[in-house]
């Protein structure tokens, strides 16, 4: 008893720290240099909100651990740490910093957080971002507007309120959210969201041009080709010939812009870098080794400038093999993967951190500042979404844009299963699958985020890798005017309902009994289906139990909660004939199928719920 309380625990423990802890760090790791008042407090908020509640996670379920190493990213990130790690053995410097060993660690934690993350909560994924990238733009156009008022030939604009003290580190994280603007514009089939991430997208670009940095420029070039390569369609298009034409305008009218700053001393550095490389080819001078680089004008810098230069300062080429491996399977997962959007979104921001790192950075592990935006958050979100879909908690289908009339053609001699006010809701097709619409909803909701035929397909797909029979999916469709569609093949069978109308009493209890056993191996599963009666599960053809219409659906990392299991019998017992078969007549079978898989602290509790509602004026 003592252990399975224990297990009870600790499972309620993983599931708050991975539905809500992790999604509410990841939000202050992307957003927190907008509005804290030093990079510090951006440091706690990362350690306390993600990273420690991960190695949490990890110590509760080790299991999770080889989930993380069947991602090539991540095994190439442990392998470019361990070398880092081995580096310090002929390292000139003292080695007994903790810091040596904390900051890989941290950086870890957020590969395995983001794989976490998108494992069990990817609906959070956009909200965050989007979340964050307002954020961005509130803060990114008071500074703007600041800037503007109080403008001096010659001046930068530095980040004014926040963390954000340096023209040129705040102007990464303002171009890492333009990318996101970008992203959003290309990719969004609403054209609401459309005219408000234009707008979005020009502050952000003005914000970047108001730091006077050139680096981003670059970096967001590369990373609009990058996005147009592919996504390939008629605003790609249209965006590569503005693009063109911005540039010509620039170097046409404000040529100084881009000269007026000659090289900042780059080529200059970078001679000296080399020549240091050069010491140590292989190996590299260690991960912990001082780097000074003294300028001809007696200016003395420690950074290369060039994420690539630091690499092979520190670690030589033997550590280069892992860093530039990761950047190329980035890249190779965001075009092979592009079918789905966040794959675009995050190969993007890598293409954009690549971008900047040509020109910008040098050190190769730091704890969380704005050079994560270019290179760990990026990496860290392909890692994340790849493991995700290796573990079918990701949609993997492509969903289709029909124009209007080769729509209406796939509907064409369909016959209408379901319908309201609106319209149909459920259509049989000629060719025997089923065809379910669902309207639009408002773009800022939940269902604008993450609409509910993708819902739909991706919940069938994890019932299915959980054993338990759901409709085949075979298209998705987003429409026109913001709704969308699933078409399904329908499994054969009676519904629940239907087949114990059909019953004599004996045999409705025995079918009753297994019923029971069902419900509780959902509820073990994780499997909370909030539309769960008798109507929404079938007796398939074997003899085994089926779900349909599960759309509404969320499936924990864990067992359910005794709150969810009670949820669910409540919303059962709100269907007359459901209740009277479930609850009254037969309600000792039910649960002592119920009881064959369930702990008998949950039998408990369900036959409390059953009795507490059954009471007079309950």
């Amino acid at each position: 008893m003592h252990s399975k309380r224990l297990t009870y625990g600790s499972n309620r423990v993983f599931d708050f720290l991975v539905l809500w802890i992790l999604p509410i760090g990841l939000l202050l790791l992307l957003s927190s240099l907008f509005y804290v008042t030093n990079r510090n407090v951006m440091h706690r908020f990362y350690y306390g909100f993600f990273s420690v509640p991960t190695l949490l996670l990890l110590c509760l379920r080790p299991r999770e651990i080889k989930e993380l190493l069947r991602e090539p990213l991540v095994v190439a990130f442990l392998a470019f740490c361990a070398w880092a790690m081995t580096s310090v053995l002929w390292s000139p410097e003292p080695i007994y910093d903790s810091n040596l060993f904390k900051v890989p660690l941290h950086t870890f934690m957020l590969f395995a957080g983001c794989g976490l993350l998108l494992h069990y909560r990817n609906d959070l994924l956009k909200p965050i971002f989007f979340s964050a990238a307002l954020i961005a733009l509130v803060v990114s156009l008071c500074n703007l507007v600041a800037f503007v008022k109080g403008f001096e030939p010659g001046m930068r604009m530095i980040g004014g309120l926040g963390a954000l003290d340096n023209p040129l580190l705040s102007s990464h994280v303002f171009g890492f959210f333009c990318i996101y603007w970008l992203y959003v514009c290309i990719t969004t089939q609403r054209l609401r969201v459309l005219w408000f991430s234009a707008p979005a997208l020009a502050i952000m670009t003005a914000t970047i041009l108001a730091t006077g940095s050139r680096t981003p420029l670059v970096a967001l070039t590369l990373a609009a080709l990058w996005i147009a390569f592919v996504s390939r369609n008629r605003r790609s298009a249209l965006m590569i010939v503005t693009l063109v034409l911005g540039a010509a305008a620039l170097l046409l009218f404000y040529p100084e812009s881009i000269t007026e700053r000659g090289s900042s001393f780059r080529f200059e550095l970078w001679t000296l870098t080399l020549q240091r490389i050069a010491e140590h080819p292989l190996i590299g001078h260690s991960f912990n080794a001082d780097l000074s680089l003294v300028l001809a004008n007696g200016f003395q810098l420690v950074e290369p400038h060039s994420f690539a230069l630091g690499v092979l300062y520190y670690v030589g080429i033997i550590g280069f093999i892992p860093w530039v491996f990761m950047l190329g399977w980035g890249l190779y997962k965001g075009l092979k993967e592009r079918a789905q959007p966040l794959f675009i979104l995050g190969s993007a921001l890598l293409a954009y951190g690549i971008g900047a790192g040509l020109t910008e950075g040098g050190g190769i592990l730091s704890r969380p500042k704005e050079h994560w935006f270019l290179l760990w958050i990026p990496l860290a979100l392909l890692a994340g979404l790849s493991i995700a879909q290796r573990r079918r908690s990701l949609l993997r289908m492509p969903v289709k844009t029909p124009a209007p009339q080769d729509f209406g053609a796939l509907q064409n001699g369909a016959h209408v299963i379901e319908e309201d006010g609106l319209g149909p809701k459920v259509l049989r097709l000629e060719d025997g699958s089923f065809l379910k619409l669902f309207r639009a909803r408002r773009w800022y909701t939940t269902g604008g985020f993450s609409p509910y035929s993708q819902r739909f397909a991706s919940n069938s797909e994890q019932l299915a890798r959980l054993g338990i029979a759901s409709p085949p999916i075979l298209d998705l469709y987003c429409l026109q005017d913001g709704s969308s569609a699933v078409r399904y093949q329908p499994l054969p069978g009676l519904t629940l309902r239907q087949a114990l109308q059909s019953l004599d009493n004996s045999l409705r209890e025995s079918l009753i009994e297994r019923f029971g056993r069902f419900m509780a191996q959902l509820h073990e599963r994780g499997v909370y289906f909030r539309s769960l009666h008798l109507g929404n599960v079938l007796l398939l053809e074997d003899g085994e139990f089926g779900l349909i219409d599960v759309a509404d659906m969320r499936i924990y990392p864990s067992a359910l909660r005794n709150t969810l299991r009670q949820r669910n019998v409540k919303h059962m017992q709100r269907y007359p004939q459901d209740r009277s078969w479930l609850f009254e007549t037969h309600f000792e079978q039910l649960a002592k199928g119920y009881a064959s898989v369930a702990s008998p602290q949950a039998t408990v509790k369900l036959r409390e719920q059953v009795l507490t509602l059954a009471r007079p004026g309950a």
